[in-house]
């Protein structure tokens, strides 16, 4: 994590009063406020290891410029895009990143070879992963994935991983089945026929469907497991070493996410400029609807957003055990930093 230079903080502000000085929400004379004390202090730069490239999903991330959620925290943030949860894994560990934003499995995975790993917010407490086919393929049902061409979106990604757990419902597993990667826009294989079933996300789904995918069969994998989609995962180093500057990171995450929320229209305008697949605002409404949905579960309506459901993973940690991600039992309590969430307002 690295330190701006008072030459990088002028420029800053002279770009913020270009821009008329809408940071936070705030009105112009509040920012400059944020900005002026923050003068006396460098900002403190972090750097966030996705698993995607800059999609409309992820527009809370893409909008600092024109929100500074992040900024308000004194934190110069950036998005280094991935392609799957292994990937923002190898940024991170590799030096690339501060902090990853990846699937259970892919953390999962990382642990067992021996990384240092904590989990310190929950993105997406829902499951969000599925199984999708054409009607005419008929496949209904886990049992009838065997010997046909699934599609995942890297062979790093958590696609992969949520299908394996529903292959492992049906007594199967990847050998049973011909692994064929299609990358983010995954549902056009699909269409073409070049796949049998594919392996996505409620988002993927909803855009697959706007663009003509038809009647389709849909397995939910949170019907076997209900996991959570998406954690954000540091180093135990960077963990026990810099729990202040995280708790300011996760703050200003968290009031993005909550600003997704609230205006959700907002979001979806903006991601039209911010986002690579944001052309169309209806679909974008669409799909950050469905993103903020599954930011929300029982625990954090007590706890608030980003709360972190140990037993839940615990569970995770068996059920990939079971399907042989993991080679050793892993104590979830040395996996996840729950101290370093803000308070709920």
């Amino acid at each position: 994590m690295h330190k701006l230079s008072r030459r990088d903080l002028a420029q800053g502000l002279a770009r913020y009063l270009a821009v008329g000085g809408l940071v936070s929400g705030l009105g112009p004379l509040g920012g400059l406020v944020n900005l002026a004390q923050a003068q006396g202090q460098p900002l403190d730069k972090v750097v966030l290891a996705g698993w995607s490239k800059p999609i409309s999903e992820i527009t809370n991330l893409l909008v600092e410029a024109d929100k500074g959620f992040f900024r308000a925290q004194g934190i110069e943030f950036s998005y280094l895009p991935g392609a799957g949860g292994g990937d923002a894994l190898r940024n991170l560990l590799s030096g690339q990143a501060d902090v990853a934003f990846t699937d259970p499995g892919s953390l999962f995975a990382a642990l067992d070879k021996g990384e240092k790993l904590r989990a310190i917010y929950d993105v997406y407490p829902q499951n969000v992963f599925n199984v999708v086919s054409l009607k005419s393929r008929g496949i209904s049902k886990p049992a009838d994935l065997k010997g046909k061409r699934v599609g995942v979106y890297s062979l790093s990604s958590g696609t992969r991983q949520n299908l394996q757990v529903l292959l492992h419902s049906a007594g199967l597993t990847e050998a049973d089945i011909t692994l064929v990667p299609t990358g983010l826009l995954n549902f056009a294989p699909l269409m073409q026929g070049q796949v049998d079933a594919t392996a996505a996300t409620d988002t993927g789904l909803l855009v697959g469907r706007q663009r003509g995918l038809g009647e389709v069969n849909v397995m939910e994998v949170r019907q076997q497991l209900n996991l959570s989609s998406d954690l954000l995962v540091v180093r135990e180093d960077t963990y026990q070493q810099q729990k202040t500057l995280l708790r300011r990171f996760l703050a200003g995450f968290r009031d993005s996410a909550q600003w997704m929320m609230r205006a959700p229209e907002e979001a979806a305008r903006l991601a039209t400029r911010v986002a690579i697949d944001g052309q169309n605002e209806a679909i974008n409404l669409e799909v950050i609807k469905l993103r903020n949905a599954s930011s929300v579960s029982g625990l954090t309506q007590k706890k608030g957003l980003g709360s972190l459901d140990s037993a839940m993973l615990q569970r995770g940690l068996q059920v990939y055990r079971d399907i042989g991600v993991l080679s050793r039992e892993i104590a979830v309590n040395s996996i996840i930093g729950a101290d370093l969430l803000p308070i709920k307002p």
